[in-house]
């Protein structure tokens, strides 16, 4: 079977071709980073807008990179949520109408489906059932997956999620938009443990998230500085995002391993934007190896918002529960779970 994936939840548009829901032949993304980075964070009538004009080009370049046409098209999925709505519209009803012309069945794939099975793409897979961690600008929420088309949501942000307290942090010091791999670079030359950042446990047994208090912990810290000089030297921007990025990683690691704890699960996935950050992924391969669990990530390409991920979630919920309605509208928060 031969799927065109499309994505438009959030500031990136993107097309792919998928075979089978494994096999890419094309994955096209197109950002928006030059038109929100002035305003520190996506703007969302200007993301509807930049959709409505990119999403014609980019479904055509995944076809032409692929070498095939809509003829060959046996199914087309496209994310119906979460997201904000004005972009999701955009993706969502180009795919409707794709699917009505050229009589192409359709379906709406969460887009937390798509990162929890972005790994299905990669030569390695894990076998189900097992825990994933979908870390984002938009969630950051914690898995069991069952199977590729049932999920149970074990816990989620109660406030900011992971990548949208990067951003706001980035923002604070000074840093482009989207912020995370910017905070993740000047870390490197940081020291993590400077500066004692809270980490927000919540529950003692609980996997919710909750980062605003960490952000409001960076601001006050990075405001005292600037009172008393004046402004921040590059030893201290970096120290702050080192000991902020390793407040984040903290959390997410523990809770998620937690959960495989719990749940008696030996297989932890990570998925997500924030899942590309280097020293994330080092964290969790280093404390899933001590637990004795296996670990999976896909490739960085996959864990940021593209369509593959939604082409290989709309295969499998199509092979379970068969195409979606025309009558379908898109939703902002996540149903998954």
């Amino acid at each position: 079977m031969i799927i065109l994936g499309i994505e438009s939840s959030c500031d990136d548009t993107s097309a792919a071709v998928v075979i089978d829901g494994t096999a890419i032949q094309s994955n096209v993304i197109s950002g928006q980073e030059e038109i929100h980075n002035c305003f520190g964070g996506v703007v969302p009538e200007l993301a509807s807008r930049s959709h409505l004009s990119a999403i014609q080009p980019v479904v055509e370049k995944a076809l032409s990179d692929a070498k095939i046409s809509l003829d060959d098209i046996d199914l087309i999925a496209t994310t119906q949520g979460p997201g904000l709505s004005g972009s999701l519209l955009v993706g969502y009803s180009y795919a409707k109408s794709l699917s009505l012309v050229k009589k192409i069945p359709f379906v709406g794939v969460d887009h937390m489906a798509g990162h929890a099975l972005a790994i299905l793409l990669e030569e390695e897979t894990p076998d189900f059932p097992f825990i994933a961690l979908t870390a984002s600008g938009g969630t950051s929420s914690i898995f069991l997956v069952k199977s590729s088309t049932d999920f149970e949501l074990l816990g989620r942000t109660r406030d900011d999620a992971a990548g949208e307290a990067f951003d706001k942090v980035a923002k604070v010091l000074g840093l482009p938009y989207p912020g995370g791999p910017h905070i993740a670079a000047h870390a490197e030359t940081g020291d993590e443990k400077s500066i004692k950042f809270p980490r927000a446990w919540l529950d003692k047994d609980g996997f919710d998230f909750s980062f605003s208090g960490l952000k409001t912990a960076v601001l006050n810290y990075h405001n005292k500085i600037v009172q008393k000089n004046g402004s921040i030297t590059k030893e201290e921007r970096a120290d702050i995002c080192a000991s902020f990025q390793q407040a984040v990683i903290d959390v997410l690691v523990t809770k998620t391993i937690n959960a495989a704890r719990t749940h008696g699960i030996s297989t932890v996935v990570l998925g997500g934007g924030v899942s590309s950050n280097r020293a994330l992924r080092l964290a969790f391969s280093h404390e899933c190896d001590k637990c004795k669990l296996q670990f999976f990530v896909p490739a960085a390409k996959l864990c940021t918002d593209n369509a593959a991920m939604i082409a290989v979630a709309g295969y499998h919920k199509y092979l379970r529960f068969g195409p979606g309605n025309l009558s379908d509208d898109v939703y902002s928060r996540s149903q998954l779970g």
